[in-house]
């Protein structure tokens, strides 16, 4: 069982920046370097959606629209998953979900806030 937070959400003006961290902690809190870890959004009225992810050897991926304005890394000391985002738009808002999959069992956190307004 692994039980994610996620912090560091919060009201951003456009062109702004926000750091979100996500920490694994409960019984198999410990990152597995095989695991493969993501951040998602969701925003209102629209589907969830893959914004990066990051796997074994520090591989990463984007989505196309944050591509150049967000970074994935994680610390595996620290059992943490974080995003950088930067020059963040409106389009940007949403609830933003971390999630761990391992073994092919996905585990999620409860979200966080982004809102990006002048």
């Amino acid at each position: 069982q692994v039980h994610l937070v996620e912090s560091g959400g919060g009201l951003v003006q456009p062109g702004g920046s926000l750091r979100l961290s996500c920490a694994a902690s409960g019984p198999s809190g410990i990152i597995f370097s095989t695991d493969v870890m993501a951040w998602y959004r969701q925003a209102p009225g629209k589907q969830r959606e893959l914004v990066a992810q990051i796997r074994m050897g520090g591989i990463t991926d984007y989505a196309d629209s944050v591509k150049g304005r967000f970074t994935i890394s994680g610390d595996n000391a620290k059992n943490t998953l974080y995003l950088q985002m930067n020059s963040l738009k409106a389009e940007d808002t949403a609830i933003y979900y971390c999630k761990i999959e391992r073994y092919a069992i996905n585990y999620w956190g409860q979200g966080t806030q982004v809102t990006v307004s002048s």
